[in-house]
């Protein structure tokens, strides 16, 4: 029964194609429902789970909730709305799942019935108290005036007046309003019309913006307590700074402590241990380094004092959950450019890795004595699994995209170990065309991963999405060059100070290497990137020595100097180029690795590729490279979205972009 309502719901979202497919287009890409696993109910029979559609006439998405049952695999549907469902919680009680629609609190049934409206308005995130007492909420509050709108009288002003860093984000301005943690009381699907409290009133973000969620927030299980990550920092200070904390709050006496000041890095997303005694989180421990080996901390209630558990294994961990028992700590971690389930021993502080595979793990949940967890590679999008805890045998529970993918051939994916020109071995993922036969000659592509710690691990991207380019009849070559986690720390840090230097050099050999084979064509390669992988693109162009044919750079950093004085996070700045432009001595990187500075070699076709709201890598950065390329006499085209930022987000300017680069690859190299 489960199988059949997941067919009949991704069969209601057929418009414009039809099933006799055998690649992987653009059309069918953004018509597949995207899964998120959003929580599992306190018995371990049922997980919550939201699946978004997109409609590209109406240019937007709409995302709907469902319950699936771990042990059977029935699947239920909870909401069907033109709206959007989201911060699904199951009610500690187990009878109802709470949600967000519009910012306002719902409830519905396990069976999609008696759906009521709870209560609150507005809000970003909510969730239960365990004794099922309160519920707290996140609200944006203005604590102190907006000074950006100074003139009261001038109403129609667009003006905005600044006087310190951090007044852009990422995507978005400051406008004097900040995150809160509030809680209020709850009684029986009723939150009633009475005051709340904010347990911050303070001009500081929780969770953190712009990527923190629910997950930086949670209850005590005897529903006393508030944890939080918060960074209580503004301005400069803010802009210069990783260091997060996780905050204590009891309602009771209204107190607040620190619980991890004497660490000057990122620590983030508290989890209690059922019987109240422990709290675990991420923390890194390096100040101002955002991509420093993510360790697990344990907190003692009862002691006050904090360990870390994972001292001495060289891997990063994330999404800390709890066994029931309090013994274990389930967590995920990149292994060789994917990412496991593991568990940690608490006590002993030792980890076990409980899956394998060419796959990717992520946001675990305890269900009884297992786990459920989302899974994804680079041939399937997301979906929900079971996961036996001891011998990590697994499950798929839902199927929300087989009928789009169950006629479309995928190209195979294969892991290769190359020697690098340091003598080290780098694994490089090799994507065939669906179909592929060696006995033809077939153009290349080099993907340069962003981040730049940021592996190339078995994801699947809407966008940058390899088998989409295999489709098209590429062969894709996507290397974990220097840089890239789940390698090791040693090997993560060593891009940091040397951004033109040996990453570059990987993925030249990545480049060489695999275009030596008979099936590739050398003459029809050409390297395309993000971000880092932009600034990737930018570099090469000018020191590839005629290997590329074609270069596309999105939101790539062209010229550092104007990079280091428009960004807004400074700390990644300081961090991996080593400081400002003007100092004393001068950081090396900004004499040999800027892209800008080879603009004399350029000899290749380039689309750039930007979005106004981009304050990450500013959108000045694909104007000065479009220009250059523009007025050296080099074929080249921009592609600017005045709408999108760091991301293409849009259904339509998504459509935009696959067509805009494919066409510019089909130009150059078909």
């Amino acid at each position: 029964m489960g199988r059949v309502l997941t067919l009949m719901v991704a069969l209601s979202g057929l418009t414009h194609f039809g099933l006799a497919q055998e690649r992987l287009t653009p059309d069918l890409l953004w018509r597949l429902g995207r899964v998120g696993l959003e929580d599992v109910s306190p018995n371990g029979e049922w997980a919550v789970y939201g699946v978004t559609y997109y409609d590209l006439d109406k240019d937007k998405g709409s995302r709907d909730l469902y319950v699936v049952g771990v042990e059977n695999g029935e699947v239920r549907r909870l909401t069907n709305t033109p709206e959007s469902e989201y911060n699904a919680r199951f009610r500690p009680d187990g009878q109802k799942v709470g949600f967000l629609r519009g910012g306002t609190v719902y409830e519905v049934g396990l069976d999609g019935s008696d759906e009521k409206k709870a209560g609150l308005q507005n809000v970003g995130g909510f969730d239960y108290a365990p004794d099922m007492n309160h519920v707290l909420y996140i609200y944006d509050v203005r604590i102190e005036r907006d000074a950006t709108r100074p003139y009261r009288d001038l109403p129609k002003s667009s003006g905005m007046v600044f006087d310190d860093l951090m007044y852009r984000h990422w995507d978005t301005f400051e406008d004097g309003k900040h995150s809160n943690v509030f809680y209020i009381p709850y009684s029986d699907g009723e939150i009633p019309m009475v005051e709340s409290v904010n347990i911050m009133k303070e001009p500081y973000d929780a969770p953190l913006k712009p990527f923190g969620g629910m997950e930086q927030i949670s209850w005590s299980p005897d529903g006393k307590w508030i944890t939080y990550t918060c960074k209580k920092l503004s301005g400069k200070a803010y802009a210069e700074s990783t260091n997060s904390d996780i905050y204590l709050y009891e309602l009771a006496t209204e107190e607040t402590r620190n619980l991890s000041a004497g660490n000057p890095g990122y620590d983030m997303n508290p989890v209690w241990s059922a019987d109240g005694r422990y709290i675990a989180w991420n923390s890194m421990a390096t100040a101002g380094f955002e991509s420093d080996r993510n360790r697990i901390v344990v907190y003692d209630m009862q002691t006050g004092t904090l360990e870390e558990v994972t001292q001495g294994m060289d891997i990063s961990f994330g999404h800390p959950v709890w066994s029931s028992d309090g013994n274990t700590l389930y967590v995920s971690g990149g292994v060789e450019a994917t990412y496991q389930l593991f568990a940690i021993d608490v006590a002993a502080k030792k980890a076990r890795q409980i899956t394998e595979g060419v796959h990717n793990y992520a946001d675990p949940f305890v269900a009884g004595g297992d786990l459920v967890a989302s899974r994804v590679s680079m041939s399937a999008p997301a979906e929900i699994f079971s996961v036996n805890a001891k011998n990590g045998k697994s499950e798929q529970l839902t199927f929300t995209n087989e009928v789009f993918l169950k006629d479309i051939q995928t190209g195979k994916v294969e892991k290769r170990w190359i020697p690098t020109t340091d003598g080290k071995e780098m694994l490089t993922w090799v994507i065939y065309p669906p179909f592929f036969d060696e006995s033809k000659s077939y153009p290349a592509l080099l993907y340069c991963q962003g981040g730049p710690q940021s592996a190339v691990s078995q994801f699947w991207s809407y966008r940058w999405n390899f088998q989409m380019m295999a489709a098209n009849g590429y062969v894709v070559i996507a290397p974990n060059r220097r840089g890239l986690p789940s390698f090791g720390q040693e090997w993560n840090d060593q891009i940091s100070g040397d951004w033109g230097g040996q990453a570059m050099q990987d993925l030249l050999t990545a480049a060489d290497a695999v275009s030596a084979e008979p099936f590739v064509d050398e003459e029809r390669m050409g390297a395309v990137g993000a971000s880092f992988g932009g600034y990737s693109v930018y570099w090469l162009a000018g020191n590839h020595n005629k290997r590329f044919k074609a270069f596309i750079s999105h939101c790539g950093l062209f010229n550092l100097e104007s990079w280091y004085a428009t960004t807004e996070e400074m700390f990644f700045a300081n961090h991996d180029l080593g400081g400002s432009y003007w100092q004393d001595p001068r950081p090396e990187t900004y004499l040999k690795d800027s892209p800008h500075l080879y603009v004399d070699n350029w000899d290749t076709p380039i689309l750039v590729i930007h979005g106004e709201k981009d304050f990450r890598v500013p959108v000045s950065e694909g104007i000065q490279a479009f220009h250059a390329a523009k007025l050296r006499g080099i074929p080249s085209r921009f592609l600017y979205f005045p709408d999108e930022g760091h991301w293409v987000l849009g259904p339509q300017n998504g459509m935009m972009w696959q067509r805009v680069f494919s066409e510019w690859l089909d130009k150059w190299l078909k």
